[in-house]
């Protein structure tokens, strides 16, 4: 299916205080399907006379099939699960939850039957347990103690709460059974002392503090996409923002496991984007970043972040179209395995599409962070 910005109706262009311009008819005209379908679902929030022959508009996108097909019978991808492949534009290697969350990043819908096939074992992994046969590759096959499979399962059970969340679930009971305790966890952390002083020493080196229960990646996830639990824990939710607005220490997270350092990357220990200089070496993570804390509403908590986002406002033209600083003329990569499931959706590095991922992601952090979008 071929749509381009001819088709659909067009607001005007008057740019306002506040505002941005959003160049909806240039991405129909040069983006990939999922960009061309979320951009004017979710970001001009158009109302579609024949919505349903639009919808099949990403399920039609050539990559997005090739990664639905590829699922194994028994739902997941490779029997993995966090494994993200080693290149952004690549589809192989990707684990079951990288890959669903892919597929909704894509515009799939949740009941779709490649999502459903694996909706069964993500609410499995919700489980309060310890099976090693839920840690998957987290978990060696011979020789895993019990600590090891509790952090694995641990992460799994965020990382599957997240997934669900994404795709829906909120209102799903086992999903909120989950994000209780996730976040009653959390809460207990964020108003304990450790928020403030997480890492002891460990000889001449530091690592987390046993007790520690930081937030991570994937609980912000699972949170961005609750805003009705948001509302319930809204003390927690406070707390949360300010630790995460505040100075990370310059030690990378990790956890001491016999007599060696085992990073935690997924782990937060304040805020990951504190300058503009981090925004600018790693685009797609601070776009990532951005979407995540525009979704959980603490954008305006830091000058840092709105000072990050108004660079890339500030990086468009004025229709709206990003282009790179200082006249770099590759789009950006990037080697966070967070920024993945999101980025790049567009499958081409050449020409106008180029500049479609970005010109995307910065209109629809600046609609969920409240500003005013005008299409042009």
């Amino acid at each position: 299916m071929t749509v381009t910005h001819s088709d659909l109706p067009l607001a005007g262009a008057r740019q306002e205080l506040g505002s941005v311009n959003f160049p909806l008819g240039w991405l129909l005209d040069n983006g990939a399907q999922p960009i061309q379908y979320r951009a004017t679902i979710e970001v001009a929030r158009l109302h579609l006379p024949d919505r349903a022959r639009f919808h099949v508009l990403p399920h039609a996108f050539p990559p997005a099939v090739t990664l639905a097909v590829t699922q194994d019978r028994n739902g997941t991808w490779g029997n993995r699960m966090l494994s993200a492949p080693s290149r952004g534009e690549s589809l192989q290697g990707a684990g079951t939850i990288v890959a669903v969350r892919r597929l909704l990043e894509y515009g799939w819908d949740a009941d779709s039957p490649p999502l459903l096939r694996a909706r069964r074992l993500l609410f499995r992994l919700l489980a309060e347990d310890d099976d090693p046969a839920y840690g998957f590759e987290l978990v060696p096959r011979k020789g895993a103690d019990a600590a090891a499979v509790h952090r694995a399962r641990a992460t799994l059970r965020e990382a599957a709460a997240a997934t669900l969340a994404q795709a829906g679930y909120e209102k799903d009971p086992r999903l909120r059974g989950a994000a209780t305790r996730i976040v009653d966890r959390l809460g207990a952390f964020l108003a304990s002392p450790l928020a403030s002083e997480p890492l002891v020493r460990v000889g001449n080196q530091r690592a987390l503090a046993p007790e520690a229960a930081p937030p991570s990646i994937y609980s912000l996830i699972m949170l961005a996409y609750m805003p009705l639990f948001r509302t319930e824990r809204y003390e927690v939710m406070d707390r949360l923002a300010q630790y995460l607005s505040q100075g990370a220490p310059r030690t990378a997270p990790a956890i001491l496991v016999g007599k060696e350092l085992l990073p935690v990357p997924h782990l937060l220990l304040g805020d990951p984007l504190p300058s503009t200089s981090v925004a600018d070496a790693d685009v797609p993570w601070a776009l990532t970043w951005l979407e995540l804390i525009a979704r959980l509403g603490f954008l305006r908590r830091s000058n840092t972040w709105e000072h990050v986002l108004d660079r890339f406002l500030n990086d468009c033209d004025a229709s709206g179209i990003w282009h790179a600083r200082k006249g770099a003329t590759t789009a950006p990569r990037s080697a966070n395995p967070f920024t993945w499931p999101s980025f790049p959706l567009e499958p081409h590095a050449t020409g106008e599409a180029r500049w479609t991922d970005v010109t995307f992601r910065v209109g629809l952090i600046a609609r969920l962070s409240g500003r005013q979008v005008n299409l042009t």
